[in-house]
């Protein structure tokens, strides 16, 4: 599992934003949002979803 700080992401839409970017990547699922903590654990490798985010303007980064 890969986790993702997302410190843009602060309200639903923002959560479902980043939800709809991720979900359709392979092997990305499962998709799991903390809004309160403002992270993204993703199964797939953290470039890619890293480059999603930043697509749809939400900068990310790995958190090690």
């Amino acid at each position: 599992m890969t986790l993702l700080s997302v410190p843009d992401m602060s309200c639903g839409h923002c959560k479902a934003s980043v939800e709809a970017a991720l979900a359709p990547l392979p092997g990305m699922a499962p998709v799991e949002v903390d809004l309160t903590k403002r992270q993204v654990t993703v199964a797939g490798p953290a470039s890619e979803a890293v480059k999603a985010l930043d697509a749809i303007g939400f900068p990310a980064r790995e958190v090690a």
